[in-house]
C-alpha cells in the first residue's frame, strides 16, 4: 500500500491495489465495473491470475493504449480491453456455467450499500433508470470469495456500510471483505462479524465510527 503523502484516505487506485493483494497465484478472478476494473493493473509481480468476464472472455489483458483500442474486443462492462497470448472465448452460457459452478476463486465488485451481515446492494436505486443487474447476482451466488470496493459514504454524506441495506439486494450474506476509501473490514466466515483491520492514512477510528452505521469489531 502507498505510504502517507499527506492526503487523507485512499485514492481509487490505492483501493484497487489493496484488493489486488488478495489475489493468489493460479486464481481465476472476475472484476466488476467501476473501481474494480482497476484491480487488474495492480496484480503483484509473480502472481499469475486469469481474469474472466461474463460475456465469455477468459484471460483478459490490460486496458489498451489509444493505439491498441479495438472496439470489437470489450469486457462485460463494454470497456475495450486487450488480449493475451492465452486469451480464449466461450459462449455466455459457458461463462456463466463457470461462475455458477463455483470455478471462479474471487470476484471484486462495487457497491451502493453493504450491511453488517454481509448483504450487498449494488445494482439499482429505485426510481432511476437501469439496464438490469448484469452478472452480479450470479457472481455473489457462485464465486468463492467476494471483495467489495466502494466509497465509505455517499455523495450526500450518508453511510454506505449500514446496519441493513435500504436498497434492493444483489445477494444476502455474501461479502467477505470490504475496502473503502477510509478503512478495510474483513471477516473470517460468513457467519461472523466484520472486523476493522486497517485504516487509511490520516483516518482515525473515531472518524470511521462517525461515518459508519454498521456494527463491527475493532
Amino acid at each position: 500500500m502507498a505510504t502517507d503523502t499527506g492526503m487523507k484516505g485512499w485514492t481509487r487506485d490505492q483501493m484497487a491495489a489493496r484488493a489486488a493483494r488478495e489475489m493468489r497465484d493460479g486464481f481465476t478472478a472476475n472484476l466488476g465495473i467501476g473501481i474494480p476494473t482497476l484491480v487488474g493493473n495492480f496484480i503483484p509481480p509473480g502472481v499469475d491470475v486469469t481474469l474472466q468476464s461474463e460475456n465469455g472472455i477468459l484471460g483478459l489483458g490490460p486496458f489498451p493504449t489509444e493505439q491498441e483500442v479495438d472496439p470489437d474486443i470489450i469486457n462485460a462492462g463494454k470497456q475495450t480491453i486487450t488480449e493475451l497470448d492465452r486469451t480464449s472465448y466461450v459462449s455466455s452460457a459457458d461463462s456463466f456455467a463457470m461462475i455458477r459452478g463455483g470455478h471462479i476463486d474471487l470476484s471484486v465488485l462495487g457497491a451502493m450499500e453493504v450491511a453488517e451481515n454481509g448483504d450487498l446492494a449494488n445494482w439499482m436505486i429505485p426510481g432511476q433508470m437501469i439496464k438490469g443487474p448484469g452478472g452480479a447476482m450470479d457472481l455473489v451466488a457462485g464465486v468463492r470469495r467476494i471483495i467489495v470496493l466502494m466509497d465509505h459514504v455517499s455523495k450526500n454524506g450518508s453511510p454506505k456500510f449500514r446496519t441493513r441495506c435500504t436498497l434492493p439486494l444483489t445477494g444476502a450474506n455474501v461479502v467477505d471483505m470490504l475496502i473503502t476509501d477510509l478503512a478495510i473490514f474483513d471477516r473470517e466466515s460468513r457467519g461472523g462479524p466484520f472486523r476493522l483491520i486497517e485504516l487509511a492514512p490520516g483516518v482515525t477510528i473515531e472518524e470511521v465510527l462517525a461515518k459508519t452505521e454498521a456494527s463491527f469489531e475493532i
